[in-house]
């Protein structure tokens, strides 16, 4: 409620597409709760989809690339990513959407997510998967890898589909790195430096909310009663 029941945004979608800032959202099952993380994220998505649209003023050669990560993505499918995927390539909006498994993004029974994922990525990077996918995927990465190597891969590895200068290159393994270590200390020193420049205080917040919603303006007492008149 406090993120989405005030009146002016701390920031910008579009000045953090254009001047190629990074912007980072926690939501977190767990702290946010499912159905808000749920409804912040189609939120957020559609807000970066309008944002690429509006690059329509720009000439093409001024759009600067900008690089959406949606982790478990299946959260947040909507008919914006459809559109995304087919139409926000020539406004410099790049997706690198992961999941787990394939039928996560197919909603009772409708595969029009799928079909336009499977459609429109140019690169992908599967990891081990399970045997309901290697149907999918089998097809994708042949003659090169079968479903034995796809079920089979490594820790860390990653079979790979990928273009090149608009040439679709042969699949081949590709061997990521281990996680990094991180640095905690500055991790909460950027958080704070985020809140300081573009967040307000919660007080404040709820206090906005509550005279707009009228509940937090307070009620004039009741007048006293007044004295008997005496005859």
């Amino acid at each position: 409620r406090n993120i989405i029941g005030q009146s002016k945004s701390g920031f910008s979608f579009r000045e953090v597409m254009d001047k190629q800032k990074i912007l980072l959202i926690d939501l977190s099952k767990g702290k946010t709760g499912e159905v808000n993380a749920q409804l912040l994220g189609l939120i957020v998505v559609s807000k970066l989809q309008m944002a690429a649209m509006a690059r329509a003023d720009m000439a093409e050669e001024s759009r600067k690339d900008f690089f959406l990560y949606i982790d478990e993505f299946q959260n947040f499918v909507t008919p914006s990513i459809a559109t995304i995927l087919s139409e926000a390539r020539k406004y410099r909006l790049n997706l690198v959407l992961a999941h787990q498994y394939m039928s996560q993004v197919v909603e009772k029974g409708d595969t029009e997510i799928r079909d336009a994922i499977l459609g429109n990525v140019g690169s992908m990077f599967v990891s081990r998967i399970g045997p309901e996918d290697t149907d999918t995927f089998e097809k994708v990465f042949a003659p090169e890898f079968n479903a034995n190597d796809l079920i089979n891969s490594d820790a860390y590895t990653w079979y790979t589909k990928m273009i090149k200068s608009n040439t679709q290159l042969p699949p081949f393994t590709m061997k990521g790195l281990p996680p990094i270590d991180t640095n905690p200390v500055l991790a909460e020193k950027i958080r704070q430096l985020s809140r300081l420049t573009y967040g307000r205080p919660r007080a404040q917040v709820e206090r906005d909310i509550a005279k707009r919603s009228g509940y937090g303006s307070p009620t004039p007492p009741p007048p006293p009663p007044q004295p008997p008149i005496a005859s």
